[in-house]
């Protein structure tokens, strides 16, 4: 059973959503949407309006590194990224800053 994510958690986590998908390998834009959803079953799924406008935020905030390429299956250039140091830097701060807010969370439970 999906259960309905309430929407300010998503927004509130984008950025941790977005390096975490790209510690892992880089990509271009529907790539990494496509990579949520099927790591998170379904349960997150990025739309152009909200996945694009937060690329271009953390490359300009020297988090991720952008550039044109030609994909595999052809076609004309996309725009692939990837982590930069100080991406995995701002990955990793997120993670524990997360970590805290689930635990003090899950103690009023």
């Amino acid at each position: 059973m999906l259960i309905a994510m309430d929407p300010n958690l998503f927004k509130g986590n984008l950025d941790l959503i977005l390096l975490s998908v790209l510690e892992r390998e880089g990509g271009y834009g529907q790539d990494i949407a496509k990579r949520v959803s099927v790591l998170t079953d379904g349960s997150i799924t990025l739309n152009a309006g909200s996945l694009y406008p937060a690329l271009h935020r953390l490359e300009k905030a020297g988090f991720l590194h952008a550039a044109e390429m030609t994909p595999a299956r052809g076609g004309p250039p996309v725009r692939t990224y990837t982590l930069t140091d100080a991406g995995r830097a701002e990955l990793s701060r997120k993670r524990d800053s997360y970590r805290s807010f689930d635990m003090a969370l899950r103690s009023l439970w």
